[in-house]
Formats: structure tokens, sequence, C-alpha cells
């Protein structure tokens, strides 16, 4: 009896290690919600406090980028994407940040996939989309690698979620790290991805912007002395000059008519360009904004859906923004912010006319 008694309590620690791996674990429990009454809090302050400039209640709107930064820095930024969504799923195409690289030797060429069950969110575990295994089953195998362990080192999709769940409890997710590759290589991917998103939606009979969003993850300019970024300087002037680079970057790439001519000059504006006298600015999400726009595109033109329109809908920086006072929270700051260290962040939309 002692020895069955054993042999279940070992069973039952087993299941519960094993289901414990199905679900993947928070990465930033200090930036972010994962409570629901804090969540709530941070929703409740950003309505009563947010400026209301800006308005996509009566368009087709279909994808966005978001930043995902501290909430405490950039909440008024995430709000005014966010506020309008009730979609069913959403693909996220996130950041393979440096720590990922350093981790895991540095991917790169690929698309990164996970094989969790679910995802922790503040109201609950998020399921993840049927989506997610059609492109394991269908891309080439050359695409794509499966990485529970990038996934969980990864900040850029987690952040993303208690704002997606807090507007859709039911909400399911495509988590896609883009890792660095070159445009040609970022075709090919593309053109297979957007192909079997374009099957996925035709056989699920799916709305693009009612049923399923497209979603990228950034943060822009990380400018200073931590950075190794700091072209224009360490003073006022300095920071001046480049938060007007990324409003005007973010202008040119996001505002007004999408095209694939555009889409394919973004890396000019993004990316390492020798020839350029100006310098890339260190948008740490140049990759899934291209790869992002780029599927998309490609998903609208082969469902012929129309045109693709963009609008910038705020830019700020952790400098000029400074510290919410988010009250009946335990949210914290993960990194400092000064004329010697800032990141900068936008949310935009993208809708169909």
């Amino acid at each position: 009896m002692k020895s069955l008694f054993i042999i279940m309590i070992i069973s039952l620690w087993a299941n519960g290690q094993a289901n414990s791996q199905d679900v993947r674990p928070v990465r930033d429990d200090v930036g972010f919600c994962w409570s629901a009454a804090e969540m709530d809090a941070v929703i409740n302050y950003l309505e009563k406090n947010s400026e209301a400039d800006y308005d996509l209640q009566n368009k087709n709107l279909i994808a966005g980028i978001s930043p995902h930064d501290d909430y405490l820095y950039a909440g008024k930024i995430y709000f005014p994407l966010f506020k309008f969504l009730r979609t069913r799923e959403v693909v996220v195409f996130g950041v393979t940040h440096g720590t990922v690289r350093k981790e895991m030797n540095d991917p790169r060429n690929v698309i990164i996939l996970d094989e969790f069950d679910k995802w922790k969110g503040p109201y609950g575990e998020v399921s993840i989309s049927p989506l997610r295994e059609l492109i394991k089953e269908k891309l080439n195998k050359e695409y794509f690698t499966v990485s529970n362990k990038a996934q969980t080192i990864e900040h850029s999709i987690e952040a993303l979620i208690p704002f997606l769940q807090y507007y859709n409890r039911d909400i399911k997710i495509t988590p896609i790290m883009i890792t660095a590759m070159p445009l040609e290589r970022m075709e090919k991917i593309s053109d297979e991805i957007a192909g079997i998103i374009t099957e996925y939606i035709r056989q699920k009979n799916l709305q693009a912007g009612k049923d399923i969003f497209f979603l990228i993850s950034n943060d822009a300019n990380h400018y200073g002395e931590d950075f190794n970024n700091s072209p224009y300087g360490l003073d006022q002037a300095a920071h001046t000059q480049a938060t007007e680079n990324d409003i005007r970057i973010a202008d040119y790439c996001f505002n007004g008519r999408i095209t694939a001519a555009k889409i394919k000059s973004i890396p000019g504006k993004l990316w390492e360009n020798p020839g350029s006298e100006s310098p890339a600015p260190l948008w740490c999400g140049r990759y899934p904004i291209v790869f992002g726009i780029m599927t998309l595109d490609k998903i609208i033109e082969e469902l012929k859906l129309g045109r693709l329109e963009g609008e910038v809908l705020k830019y700020s920086d952790t400098f000029s923004g400074g510290v919410l006072p988010i009250k009946g929270t335990t949210l914290g700051l993960t990194a400092p912010f000064s004329l010697r260290h800032w990141v900068g962040f936008l949310s935009a939309g993208f809708y169909l006319k």
C-alpha cells in the first residue's frame, strides 16, 4: 500500500511538471501586468487620461504596430491601437532581441516558432491558434526553427498579450519571432507564410480585422551610451534631433498608401546602410516591421481585399513621457531614462480602403 501511495504521488508530480511545461512562463513580471486587477487598473487609468487625438472606429483595421516597452513608459502608446481590437485571433510578429541572440548562438534567416500549448495571460491562459501548426506543416523546413527556449527568453510578444486579452478573454495567438535576414530571403519566406495564412483564412472563412488580426511588435530608436548609439550627441538638442528622425521615418513608412515598392524601401530607412550619410536608428523591430507588412500586403493581394492604408497613431519616448502615475499596481521599470539612455516607441494602424 505504501509503495502504491508513493507511485501515485510521483505520478501526480510528474503530470504536474508536464502540464507546467505546456504553458509558456512569463518573462517580464516587472514591466507588464499579469493579474486581472492590475491590468484593469492600467486600462482604467488610460481610459481617463489618454488624449482622444485618434479615431479608428469606422476604419477597417486589420493590422497594427505596437510597442513592447514597460507599461509605465508606453501605456499611452499601446492604448490607441488596442482599444479598437475585438478580434478572435492575432498573428504576432515579434523581435529576436539581443538576449535571445546571445543565448541561441545568433539565429538568422529563419522565423522562430514555439510548441507551447498555451501562454500565460492576466485573465487566464491564452490558447494557440491552429494556424501555428499549419505553418509548421506547410512551411519549407529551411525557413523556420522551433524553440521554446527562444520564445521564453523573448519579451516582445508577451508584452501585447495583456492588452489583447483585456478586450477579448478568448483571444488566440500565433507567435512568430523574426530574425535578421536579407530582403531576398525575407521575400521567399514571406511568400510562403502569406500563402499558408491565406489558405487558413479561406478554410476557416475568416474576415480580416474581425476574426484575424496582424500585430507587429516594435520599439523605435534605442539611444545613448548603453546602446552604443549616440550619433547626435547626448544633450537635449541630440534628443530632439533623434526623435524627430524617428517621427520622419514613421511618417514615411507607415502613413498613407502602403505599396510593395514602399515596403521594399523601408530597409533603406531602418537597416544598416553603410552608404548613407545619416546613421540608421536602432529600432529593435526593424526586421519584424518589414516582414510583417510585406506578408500582410501579400495576403491582401491574394484575397483581393483592397488597398492597404497606414496611420501613425502616437509616438513618444521614455525621456519625454517619463513614468505614468498609475496607482494600484506593482508595475515597475526595467530600464532607466535620461538623455544618455532613452527608447522611442510608436503605435500605428493599417486598414483597408
